[in-house]
This record gives C-alpha cells, structure tokens and sequence, in this order.
C-alpha cells in the first residue's frame, strides 16, 4: 500500500455494501478515526546503483528538427474490480490512488471540443481533484471520514459507503527540505504547443515557492541525457532561472537515459532528513534507447527504498503517453498530474506539489 500522502486531504474510497436493513438518508461525513501524529524520516541509503554518472555532461550539439507530427495518444483501460460482498469477505484491502491526471487530461478535451477515451477517465482520480471540504486534524496524522447511502449506482439492498482521509497540513515552517531533481524532456515532441515553454514557466513558478532549505538539480534528455543545472541551493534563484532559460527542444526522445541520469544523481546527493523526489516533465514518449516500458519502470521502483520517490508532470496532447507516465508515478511511490495550461500549472506546482511531497504516516 502506498504511504499516506499529504495530498490524502482530497483522497476518498468510494465502496458498495451489502446491507440487511434499509439505507437510511445520507449524513455529513464524521470522523471515525484518527491516527496518531509522528515524525518520520527517510530511510537509510541502500546500496549504490549499478553506476554514477560522470562529473559533467555536455548538452548535445543537435540542430532543431521540424515537429513532430504523430498524434497518437496512449490510455489502457484498467478494468473495474469485482464486486466484493462484504458478508463474505469483509477484509478487503487496496491501496490509495492519489493521482488526479485523469480529471485533467479529461478537462482538457472537453475544452477543447472533444469526448475523451473512455480509457483516459479514472473514476478515482476524478474524486481525487475535488477538496471534499473535510476538516484537517490537529493532533493527529490523519483522521478517517465516513458517509454512506443509497445510490441508483448499486443494487437493491446495498449501499453506498464513502471513506475520506484527511491528512494534516504541513506548514511551511515545519516541512522538510525538498531535495529536487527535476527530470526534463527535451525532444522534439516537447515543441508541439510550447510544452516545454509550459514546463520552464512553471519551473520559475515552483522556484518562486522554495528557499535556502531547499536544493535543485536539472537534467535534461532527447536522444542522450545531459546535466542542465548541479546540485543548487534554491536561494540562488539568478542561477537556476539561467539553467531553465538554456532549455530547447532537440531531436528524439531517451526517456531511459533521463530517468537513469536523473536518479543518479538525486542519490548523489541524497538526505534521509529532506524529502528526496524525482520531478519528471514529459510527454510520457520513449522512441529512441531502451524504449522497453518495464526495465525503466524496474529501474524507478529499485529507488523506492532509498528514499527517492517520482512525480510524474504530464505535458501536452497528440503524441502522449498516459500509460507510461501513471505507471511510472505508480513504481515510484509518487503521484502523476497533467498540465496544459498556465493556470493549471500554477495550480500543480505552487498550490499542490509543494503540499503533497511530505511523507506524514
């Protein structure tokens, strides 16, 4: 089960019950449970990986090709669990979903005009993008909410159950340093619809929210992976604004060869006192190096241990891969949004990834 979140203040679990007696009238959701607050800390460093990489890298001397034109967009329908009486199993668990990229990338075909593939609609996430008004706790970690009813969406002699959980708010003062390191894709799909002017506006955006507790690393990929920006302190905002600005898209795309750079070197400077996360910003393709879906996914989850989790930044539309980039977020014991516009990467990055990094039970 993936550890409890922040971000767990917007999760709900919606489940059917069997039910002997009548459903009664729904009632405000009440908290049944609290659990305890404590402190945690990342764990130790595991062993190194396989390699490190060198001490500098050179940006790739590649000429701006014409764009892109493929327009296939990538969804897998999941399928829906069975239903689960609970007079005969009422022990039944799963993991929290706290992903909203569904709710997204779903708002932004109805913008522009367009029904989403019914693959790309996750029912979950679209619960996930809603602040279900719950009240955050005091002392505890997190509090459990319940509700429940009948509903034209179940059968007769059922009911509808809904759990909340919401977490406590971490202010800034007490949150943890954020150890950053920012994963860019820079082929040529990422200049379609300025995608990659889109990740470097709401890089500034995010950089305007951090300070001297903070450390931020930059690497970049398209055919090869290179380093962008070492490992710097977030005060020094004219630095890092300068290695965002050099950011253009290139030629083909070696997600594999970012994601192991980036990780290399977020372990480098790993500090089992900060939140230590991989920010990966992408249109989700992988079309040049390994392009295999599961040893990079193997390769993600590996670090897991070590303390170092992924988000998952989705960009973009015509040429995306959903399937990937929520499979990656999953490996990594992270979440996954999509962004296709300013406002809504004001939202991601100033008003949620900031919130939802800290690990709080």
């Amino acid at each position: 089960m993936k550890r409890l979140l922040v971000l767990l203040a917007a999760s709900s679990m919606i489940l059917g019950l069997s039910a002997c007696a009548t459903a009664t009238a729904t009632q405000a959701p009440q908290p049944i449970a609290e659990e305890p607050r404590y402190a945690t800390s990342a764990p130790m460093p595991t062993a190194a990986p396989e390699y490190l990489p060198p001490e500098n890298y050179a940006a790739p001397t590649i000429a701006v090709p014409a764009p892109n034109n493929g327009m296939d967009n990538y969804f897998q329908d999941y399928g829906v669990n069975p239903f689960t009486s609970s007079e005969r199993d009422h022990l039944s668990t799963f993991g929290l979903d706290v992903d909203t990229a569904s709710y997204e990338i779903t708002r932004s075909y109805i913008r522009d005009g367009a029904l989403p593939p019914m693959d790309a609609v996750r029912a979950e996430e679209f619960i996930n993008a809603f602040d279900q008004g719950y009240a955050a706790p005091q002392d505890a970690a997190f509090t459990l909410y319940a509700d429940g009813g009948p509903s034209p969406f179940v059968q007769p002699g059922n009911v509808l159950l809904r759990f909340g959980v919401q977490g406590y708010r971490v202010s800034d003062f007490e949150r943890k340093p954020f150890n950053l390191t920012f994963v860019i894709d820079a082929s040529g799909s990422m200049g379609q619809d300025n995608r990659l002017g889109l990740v470097q506006d709401s890089l500034r955006l995010l950089v305007d929210r951090l300070d001297e507790r903070d450390t931020i690393t930059i690497v970049a990929y398209s055919e090869d992976a290179w380093l962008v920006l070492q490992p710097t302190n977030a005060s020094d905002r004219r630095t890092i604004q300068r290695a965002i600005n050099q950011l253009y898209p290139t030629n083909t795309t070696n997600l594999d060869a970012g994601l192991r750079l980036g990780y290399q070197y977020a372990y480098r400077t790993l500090n089992p006192n900060a939140v230590n996360r991989v920010i990966l910003c992408s249109d989700g393709v992988a079309n040049q190096g390994n392009i295999d879906a599961n040893p990079i996914l193997d390769y993600v989850q590996g670090y897991v241990d070590s303390g170092i989790t992924l988000t998952g930044i989705g960009v973009g539309m015509g040429n995306y891969n959903d399937v990937l980039l929520e499979q990656l977020a999953d490996r990594g014991d992270g979440n996954y949004y999509y962004v296709d516009t300013s406002e809504q990467a004001r939202e991601v990055f100033v008003e949620n990834l900031t919130a939802t990094m800290q690990v709080i039970a």
